[in-house]
């Protein structure tokens, strides 16, 4: 129990924060706690991401300002035509939006922290951008919380 809890704890901090790991926190407590707790563990992994990346998808809707990211969104230029092109390609096409989404928190290429930004942008709906994230972060984590073990088990002996 206290496991779950502390990977969920772990799990939202390293969601806001980029440069704390939670698959490494992951695989550090795979060695420490028993089989049972694994599964709980990756689920709460997936809720406490999705809670982490929450502030940077309603910065990309405008819910919360960041001054810099407000400026950068109003001044002409690069940026800003980059963001209206990936708006324009999501509303016309929302699964393409929302497969983006997925790929993205499945395997962080690009980079999820920028995609949960754009998401907001882009406005694929909070109810869809929470579902997708849950899941396919859970996912991410059910692979990294099992995968040590399943490697020992088809090493030669």
């Amino acid at each position: 129990m206290v496991e779950t809890g502390l990977a969920l704890l772990v799990a939202t901090v390293s969601g806001l924060v980029p440069f704390i790991n939670i698959e490494l926190y992951l695989v550090g407590a795979v060695a420490a706690t028993d089989d049972g707790a694994l599964t709980a563990m990756a689920v709460a992994a997936g809720a406490g991401q999705t809670l982490g990346k929450l502030p940077y998808y309603y910065v990309g809707r405008g819910s919360l300002s960041l001054p810099w990211f407000q400026r950068r969104a109003r001044t002409p230029g690069k940026w800003a035509a980059r963001a209206e092109v990936w708006r324009v390609r999501a509303e016309e096409r929302p699964l393409w939006g929302m497969g983006l989404l997925g790929v993205s928190s499945l395997l962080s290429v690009p980079p999820f922290m920028v995609v949960s930004v754009l998401a907001g942008v882009v406005r694929i709906g909070p109810f869809w951008f929470c579902a997708i994230t849950f899941l396919t972060r859970t996912a991410r984590f059910l692979v990294v919380v099992f995968a040590p073990a399943w490697t020992l088990s088809v090493l030669p002996a």
